[in-house]
C-alpha cells in the first residue's frame, strides 16, 4: 500500500516541483542543466574567473529552462488546438454526412 502512494506521488524538485506529473518539466530541469554548465564553462575558459563563471551559470540555467519550458509549453498548447479543430472536425463530419448540409457532397446541377 505504502509503495503504491509513493509512485502516485512522483518526484519533486527543490520541494515544489513534480517533475513526473507537471508537462514540460523534466526537459525543462535536463536542459536548463546542460545549458548552465556549457554557460560556465565558456565563461570559465574566456575569463578564469571562478565566482563570476558560477554566476553566469546559474543565470545560464534559469535562462535556458525557462526559455525551454515556454517553448514545450507553447508546442503542447499548439497541439492541444490542432487536436480539438480535429476533433470538431470529425464530430461535425459525423453529425452532417449524408444531408444536405454536407459540404463534401455533390450538388447536382442543370450542367
Amino acid at each position: 500500500m505504502k509503495e503504491e502512494s509513493d509512485k502516485r506521488k512522483g518526484m519533486k524538485f527543490l520541494g515544489i516541483l513534480d517533475i513526473q506529473n507537471t508537462p514540460c518539466a523534466r526537459e525543462s530541469i535536463l536542459n536548463g542543466a546542460g545549458g548552465s554548465v556549457v554557460a560556465g564553462l565558456v565563461h570559465f575558459l574566456a575569463t578564469s574567473r571562478v565566482k563570476r563563471s558560477f554566476d553566469v551559470g546559474v543565470a545560464g540555467f534559469m535562462l535556458s529552462t525557462l526559455g525551454s519550458w515556454l517553448y514545450c509549453r507553447y508546442d503542447n498548447a499548439k497541439l492541444r488546438v490542432q487536436q480539438k479543430v480535429i476533433q470538431d472536425g470529425i464530430k461535425n463530419k459525423v453529425i452532417y454526412e449524408g444531408t444536405t448540409l454536407d459540404p463534401t457532397r455533390k450538388t447536382r446541377g442543370d450542367a
